[in-house]
């Protein structure tokens, strides 16, 4: 898979099987704002590995950009949060072949809790033709800024 840190910017059911995924590593680039290196964002496409994790504190960007406009039917996400109480917003936009702003296809709120709620799993029917690149933004914890952003999962159909 190509990569690209590109530094900060302001702004287990249903896991990942790499049969029914598309290989990301062959027909896209991802460009990320941090990553711890024992947490690459490789492995979040793979759904096997341990998944991403910012090297930073903060809002993070992950963007895909696709060789060749792609037409996209699912969109899963899963997040992990076993340790802290924090509510973390994320929002999922796409650009079509013929560039401009990315439109917004969700923006979400979950509340993680050590003793509740440690997972959450989005998993999103769209029909998204012609894309061209798919960015999500995390911010790890609305109130504070010394939240770890990660990204257990993301797969794309």
């Amino acid at each position: 898979m190509r990569k690209r840190i590109i530094g900060t910017h302001a702004a287990k059911a249903n896991s990942l099987s790499n049969a029914q995924w598309l290989d990301l590593a062959q027909i896209a680039t991802v460009e990320v704002t941090s990553e711890d290196p024992g947490f690459p964002i490789e492995s979040a496409f793979t759904g096997n590995g341990p998944g991403w994790r910012a090297g930073t504190s903060g809002e993070q960007q992950v963007r895909l950009i696709f060789d060749e406009p792609i037409l996209v039917r699912r969109i899963q996400l899963r997040f992990e949060e076993p340790e802290a109480s924090r509510t973390q917003e994320f929002v999922l936009r796409w650009s079509g072949a013929g560039g401009g702003l990315g439109a917004e296809i969700v923006r979400q709120q979950w509340n993680f809790s050590p003793h509740g709620s440690i997972a959450e799993v989005e998993d999103y029917t769209v029909d998204l033709r012609n894309l061209s690149e798919l960015e999500l933004v995390i911010r790890p914890d609305i109130s504070r800024n010394e939240a770890i952003a990660s990204l257990a999962a993301f797969g794309i159909t």
